[in-house]
């Protein structure tokens, strides 16, 4: 095996676990929010990001919305995940233990 194919295969199997072990985040709503154009009704979700993507799946009855979002790093970790909403749309989810948010579209 060359040096090239085993730096190769290592790095597919890095990407993997990073896709299977994805982070996940537990939110609550309790009233309906927008994120985007998907209405969520209340209950809790957990919410994943892939790539501009984000899920979110009712722990209730296991189904997944997707919203596209815009990523920014702002350069400070949030100690906490938080919701920011105007009118009951979503407009930013700050992810905790990262110094990510993303930031919803109408």
């Amino acid at each position: 095996m060359t040096m090239k194919s085993l730096l190769m295969t290592g790095a597919l199997v890095l990407s993997s676990f990073s896709i299977t072990y994805a982070k996940s985040y537990d939110l609550v709503f309790s009233s309906p929010v927008k994120a985007g154009a998907v209405e969520l009704k209340p209950g809790s979700y957990k919410l994943t990001v892939k790539g501009t993507t984000a899920q979110f799946t009712n722990v209730d009855t296991d189904k997944t919305y997707t919203a596209p979002v815009k990523i920014e790093n702002t350069g400070k970790k949030h100690d906490v995940t938080a919701v920011d909403t105007q009118n009951q749309q979503i407009q930013k989810i700050e992810l905790g233990g990262s110094s990510t948010d993303l930031e919803f579209g109408e």
